[in-house]
């Protein structure tokens, strides 16, 4: 597909499936935060389960797979209790370039707005729950410091990782919902060097309270999904819209800004929330889309649509 192509499909209307749909009715009930790529003649899902906040908000994280992109079997799932964790956020998996497989977790400090993201390596995907443990961004818990979130991840094909990542501040008591998207690069994607922020929020626009990438959909030049909201008051029921990079020939470091030819999608139920939108590339071209969106009860379910082949 080439990059002229890629665009996001309408992820609101009736081709829209659902491949999870939320634990219960009702807000706070939300099925999504995923993270999707194709391996082995399937694709794999990552997403955390969520209940209501007198419910202990994401309470696990899981990996499925289904052969047709639709229909997933779980393999494996973490809970957040074993990481001391008051709850999970976006996760990713990732095979590794010798050919295992890492599963990053966004963790949310007990008792604090700080978040932290760590790492599990095995050589299975069902091996992931026991996995070497490593925590791969900290953040920086204290009252000026940031909570790091919602990763990203790709491998290039020369073995460089690549990362997004969302970025709180937490100078300022109350506004810790504030998001921009920092980039970092690894050699093994434990150790992550930060090169800078390269999306941040746009005063007076849908993204002006935060704007988090949540997928990337082409390196060269760069081309990403991102979410967003114009205010503290919607937080958690951000919507989604694309950023190109501005200076190409930086390649995977560059700065985005907002494409203003490509339309915000939102959700036309509840909250609005069309938000953490993912992708698998198949092999003959077509790309699964995954998307947590609202419904007319306030759950949010992950559905999906194809974006054939041109």
């Amino acid at each position: 597909m080439s990059v002229a192509s890629l665009h996001l499909p309408d992820l609101t209307g009736p081709d829209a499936r659902v491949v999870v749909p939320a634990p219960d009715a009702g807000p706070g009930n939300w099925a999504g935060a995923a993270s999707a790529t194709y391996a082995d003649g399937a694709v794999l899902l990552t997403y955390r389960v969520r209940r209501p906040l007198t419910e202990g908000r994401g309470v696990t994280t899981v990996v499925a797979r289904a052969t047709d992109g639709v229909h997933f079997e779980q393999v494996c799932e973490v809970h957040r209790d074993d990481f001391v964790a008051e709850s999970f956020e976006r996760p990713v998996v990732v095979r590794r370039p010798d050919g295992g497989w890492r599963l990053y977790l966004s963790c949310a400090t007990p008792g604090s707005k700080h978040w932290w993201v760590e790492a599990l390596d095995a050589n299975t995907l069902e091996g992931l729950p026991t996995g070497r443990r490593t925590v791969a961004l900290a953040g920086d818990a204290g009252p000026r410091g940031v909570a790091v979130k919602d990763p990203v991840v790709v491998v290039d094909d020369e073995g460089r990782w690549h990362l997004w990542i969302c970025e709180h501040p937490l100078d300022e008591p109350g506004h810790e919902d504030r998001m921009t998207t920092a980039y970092a690069t690894s050699d093994d994607g434990l150790v992550w060097h930060r090169q800078g922020t390269v999306l941040a929020p746009r005063p007076g626009e849908w993204d002006a309270r935060g704007a988090r990438v949540s997928a990337v959909l082409s390196l060269a030049p760069l081309v990403v999904l991102y979410d967003g909201r114009p205010r503290a008051e919607d937080n958690w029921h951000e919507t989604t819209g694309v950023a190109r990079a501005t200076d190409p020939a930086a390649g995977p470091a560059s700065p985005l800004a907002a494409d203003a030819d490509a339309p915000v999608q939102r959700s036309p139920h509840s909250d609005g929330a069309l938000r953490y939108v993912t992708t698998a590339r198949l092999p003959d071209g077509s790309v699964r889309f995954y998307a947590e969106r609202a419904r007319p009860d306030g759950a949010h379910d992950l559905v999906t649509v194809l974006q054939p082949a041109p």
